[in-house]
């Protein structure tokens, strides 16, 4: 049976990701991922497609407290106690995200490292996601090994170039592409799967250095057919994403199954 052998949030959205044991998933999903993303001077998203580097920025945010500490690779740390400023609306994908510019020393330190103006927002829990009614993501190790097999590389590829919230050992190689439109128990949690991730060129990013070293996409359009997202526009698979139904603690080595409908009674 599927295992969950990875779990990965990405508290601020583009930088390193942060990998815990266990995890509650929420309506809105897990509170502590992606609750908070870089915009420049013109108030337009700052990611990883603009600045790989990224992802050499170490977070850690405790959404309790509301400390947020972020390392950079040059010893330089920002932290402190988050508070509210001004309201800002971002762009995410043509859906407006409302958050606010966060009073404190990250957008400075942010700014500083960049070499160019940039402010750190944060929005509400499960606001600041790629995919609609998508705050759950998964892939397997399986079809990371498939996809090194079929890009002729010698290892697995990591799958932190995919930023998935779960990763799944003991599955067949694009086993989950099989859970789409179904409901899957994983840990305590119900999600229902709604479609596969098309993917983007942050994929064929290193994620530890953030330097392109892997055409993930010329790898995976080999291989696999384009799909159609749900609003009908062709893109490159790899993984699923889905919504929570019943919320529920998920921790490593959690079981995943799909649950037929007479079985949820």
């Amino acid at each position: 049976m599927p295992l969950v052998s990875r779990i990965s949030i990405a508290p601020v959205k583009g930088l390193a990701l942060v990998h815990p044991d266990a995890v509650t998933l929420e309506e809105t999903g897990v509170a502590a991922n992606r609750r908070f993303h870089i915009v420049d001077a013109e108030g337009r998203r700052y990611n990883q497609l603009r600045n790989g580097e990224l992802v050499r920025i170490a977070p850690e945010y405790d959404p309790e407290s509301g400390r947020l500490t972020l390392r950079f690779p040059d010893g330089t740390v920002a932290d402190g106690t988050v508070a509210p400023g001004e309201e800002i609306t971002t762009d995410f994908y043509g859906r407006p995200v409302t958050g606010n510019i966060v009073v404190g020393p990250w957008s400075d330190a942010l700014s500083s490292w960049a070499g160019r103006p940039l402010r750190l927002v944060q929005s509400a829990p499960g606001l600041a996601v790629d995919r609609r009614r998508g705050n759950v993501s998964l892939v397997s190790t399986a079809s990371l090994a498939e996809l090194a097999r079929q890009g002729g590389q010698p290892e697995p590829v990591d799958g932190r170039r995919f930023r998935m919230l779960f990763e799944l050992d003991d599955c067949e190689p694009h086993e989950e592409d099989g859970w789409i439109k179904r409901r899957l128990r994983i840990g305590e949690a119900l999600v229902y799967l709604r479609n596969d991730v098309g993917r983007c060129a942050i994929t064929t990013q290193n994620p530890e250095t953030g330097v392109p070293d892997f055409d993930t996409l010329r790898a995976i359009s080999a291989y696999r057919e384009l799909t159609e997202n749900e609003a009908g526009k062709k893109h490159i698979p790899f993984g699923v994403f889905g919504e929570v139904v019943e919320p529920g603690r998920v921790a490593l080595g959690d079981t995943a199954e799909a649950v037929e409908l007479s079985l949820l009674a």
